[in-house]
């Protein structure tokens, strides 16, 4: 990407803002920017095919991607993985080379940028303020992958839409409106926890008629966080 390109400079606004680059100086991550290529999907479209990200790392710019993975004989999904502007995809396949078989769909209009496999190693290797903020931001991604594990094995369906909506919760935001997922389907959600729509639509009505959550011009907004915690310590965690 040239700096003449019209993408450039909110691209390098990104850059500065993301988890994995914001360590690095502006002219620093300038001449990196000139190593990326910009791509854009279409809202619901399928977006980065499995294969690309073998050879390519990306950056979304704005937008959100759902990462599934599918059963290809129930065809039951569950979401592994919500990514958002400032994310990289693919982190697995940038450290092992293979291919990561997940099937991913920009939930928004997605513009990413993406440079090859070897360009962002060799960048590891020369920058390592890089590496400061590469470290944490996969610890980060371990630790959401063991907590849906977690969830998944020893939790109800009610517990683990509990445990969704604070990880997606900003308490230091007044209108406690949801990150990420805050405009979601309730198939959508329901992906996220390893459960059905009708489940969660069950769920969802009944914390609106406790007046813990609410609708607001089609965003799910947390009404009541101290009701919502509740929740978890009153009702039966185990799964069954």
């Amino acid at each position: 990407m040239q700096p003449y390109s019209p993408f450039f400079t909110a691209c390098l606004q990104r850059l500065q803002q993301s988890p994995l680059f914001a360590n690095l100086d502006r002219e620093t991550l300038r001449q990196m920017l000139a190593e990326f290529h910009f791509e854009t999907w279409n809202r619901k479209a399928p977006a980065i095919d499995s294969r690309q990200s073998r050879k390519r790392f990306y950056v979304i710019i704005s937008g959100r991607m759902r990462v599934n993975r599918i059963n290809p004989e129930t065809g039951r999904e569950l979401t592994v993985a919500l990514l958002g502007p400032g994310d990289g995809f693919d982190i697995i396949s940038l450290l092992d080379s293979h291919e990561h078989k997940v099937f991913t769909t920009a939930l928004d209009d997605l513009e990413t940028i993406h440079a090859s496999i070897e360009t962002v190693r060799a960048w590891m290797l020369e920058h390592p303020e890089l590496n400061r903020t590469f470290l944490p931001y996969l610890g980060e991604q371990l630790r959401s992958l063991e907590e849906l594990a977690t969830d998944l094995s020893l939790y109800d369906t009610l517990t683990r839409l509990v445990h969704l909506i604070l990880r997606h919760t900003h308490p230091e935001q007044q209108t406690r409106e949801l990150e990420l997922i805050h405009d979601l389907s309730h198939e959508e959600l329901a992906g996220m926890i390893g459960s059905v729509r009708a489940v969660v639509n069950r769920h969802l009505q009944n914390f609106k008629k406790e007046g813990i959550v609410e609708t607001h011009r089609k965003h799910l907004v947390v009404k009541n966080l101290h009701a919502l915690l509740h929740k978890i310590d009153q009702h039966p965690k185990l799964k069954p």
